[in-house]
């Protein structure tokens, strides 16, 4: 069944057409212009009605895919995922409408920008405001933008192979040390548990970081400059709302986390796509007042921003009275060579905001994200927190992970993992030089719970390799999702979820897909 979509209104708007392709069609699921359970053209058939390669055609829908909105049932068809978008947009819509009386995005300062400057005084308006009049709309979150990711392995067989990330290795976790610590969280130890603690979370925590980082980092934080979120999303969309006027430009890299992209547009912001090398990011004097980097392991690619680059992004950030922010996603675990030093060690103007989170070193459930801030935006995030998170959630696992960082039981942990994930690193790097060399070649690193490696041969094959994969009960995650501008074609290939058998299995099946490319042809 061909469908009707407000195509061209995105075409204006997105450069390139199958980034138009995919906003449109995303944006027909969230407002329910394609309820649950719709099936969807063909990539054939879509490539012909928006006079797109087959390839860009799969390219769409892979992305849309990977979001949760629509599923891929084997030998039936392309289906969008429910009516639970649909649900939530008009929910959003009557949030929206109601709250708007009371307080509008721009009232409630969460619309200011810059940064250490102007941007800041704006963004330090926000400081004077009580919380008890935050009324403030879905939208200024970005509404229909910011939804809930839909896990591709929550309804897969449990003979699925996938190398998409899976979450953390559990079964390896210190569970007798962190029933402890959490039983001491909950008792006299850990203060009344009718205590509440102040929007930028619990002190103890916030002291354990800042020692934590003291060590690892090299960052001389101060418990007073951190600020705890509800995982380092939040922390990313609420810095966002801060730091960015609606049709200000943001740099990001490309590729990079589409959650920053998300944040920004959400935001009303402009993405500035910023161009990648094999050494990180290229410095340009751009003209902005924002910029999202991830230097110590690029995402998704790996590369490390060598020292020279790291200066001129702090030279440009004083040139510009801008705010860097620094995610350091995954840096806990690195396998050989010496700890990179991370930008916040070297900034010296207050210039970038160091964004880090538990979820990828402890467990996924356990949502504490954290920024360590220039003086002057302390306040102002507190402040913004405060309207969105009064009361901080999680308070007994604050003070849980606080004392399992007192006592030595994180340090162990990490430890324990990396000598694990570093071994399943080099078993898997090994399987794809020797039975898939001839399709991928991985970029080289030291570190990080994923492997970034280009595709070697066209991208039609790339994408009839991705749906002959799936059929053979074996996945991996397009790094296309992560581009803003086209690319070459490129997996990436999560494996701390998976010992050396499961490794076999999934590179078995991929062999086997790649023959079912072959044959067909």
């Amino acid at each position: 069944m061909d469908i009707t979509l407000a195509y061209d209104q995105y075409l204006a708007v997105h450069r390139y057409k199958y980034l138009a392709l995919y906003h449109a069609l995303r944006a027909a699921i969230l407002e329910g212009t394609l309820p649950g359970g719709t099936r969807l053209p063909s990539t054939r058939r879509l490539a012909v009605l928006y006079d797109l390669s087959r390839g860009s055609a799969s390219q769409v829908y892979d992305m849309l895919l990977a979001d949760g909105y629509i599923k891929a049932k084997i030998g039936q068809g392309t289906f969008v995922s429910d009516d639970s978008f649909a649900a939530s947009s008009a929910e959003d819509k009557t949030t929206g409408s109601a709250a708007k009386e009371a307080a509008s995005p721009d009232e409630a300062g969460l619309n200011a920008g810059g940064s250490n400057g102007a941007g800041v005084h704006k963004a330090a308006e926000v400081s004077g405001m009580n919380s008890q009049y935050a009324a403030i709309p879905l939208s200024a979150w970005g509404g229909r933008l910011i939804k809930r990711q839909v896990s591709l392995y929550n309804n897969t067989p449990e003979d699925f192979v996938s190398f998409r990330s899976s979450g953390v290795l559990m079964e390896h976790f210190p569970y007798a040390e962190w029933r402890s610590a959490l039983s001491y969280a909950g008792g006299k130890g850990g203060g009344r548990l009718e205590n509440v603690c102040p929007p930028q979370g619990d002190v103890g925590l916030r002291q354990a970081i800042a020692a934590h980082l003291r060590i690892t980092r090299g960052i001389h934080a101060e418990a007073e400059h951190i600020v705890l979120f509800s995982g380092s999303m939040q922390g990313i969309v609420l810095l966002t709302q801060l730091l960015l006027e609606a049709g200000s430009p943001a740099v990001v890299e490309d590729p990079g986390f589409h959650g920053i992209r998300r944040a920004i547009e959400a935001t009303g912001g402009r993405l500035l796509a910023g161009k990648l090398d094999s050494s990180g990011l290229q410095v340009e004097d751009w003209e902005a007042r924002l910029l999202f980097v991830t230097p110590s392991r690029q995402f998704p690619t790996g590369a490390v921003l060598p020292l020279e680059r790291r200066r001129a992004l702090l030279e440009w950030a004083q040139r510009h009275d801008a705010v860097i922010v620094e995610d350091d996603y995954d840096s806990e675990f690195r396998w050989t060579g010496r700890p990179i030093e991370p930008l916040k060690a070297l900034d010296r103007g207050e210039r970038v905001v160091y964004m880090g989170s538990f979820s990828n070193s402890m467990f996924r459930g356990l949502r504490i994200g954290f920024a360590v801030l220039p003086s002057s935006l302390v306040q102002p995030a507190i402040a913004a927190k405060a309207l969105y998170e009064p009361l901080p959630a999680g308070l007994q696992e604050q003070r849980a992970l606080a004392r399992f960082m007192n006592t030595g039981g994180y340090s162990r942990h990490l430890r324990r993992m990396t000598r694990l994930y570093g071994a399943r690193s080099r078993s898997f790097r090994t399987l794809l030089a020797e039975r898939l060399g001839g399709l991928f070649t991985p970029l080289p690193g030291d570190a990080g719970l994923h492997i970034y490696a280009r595709w070697l041969r066209s991208s039609a094959e790339f994408a009839a390799f991705q749906a002959a994969s799936r059929r053979r009960g074996t996945d991996f995650r397009d790094a296309a999702l992560y581009r803003i501008t086209p690319g070459e074609p490129a997996a990436c290939f999560s494996f701390s979820h998976l010992d050396e058998n499961a490794q076999e299995e999934g590179v078995t099946r991929l062999l086997l897909a790649w023959k079912d490319v072959q044959n067909a042809t």
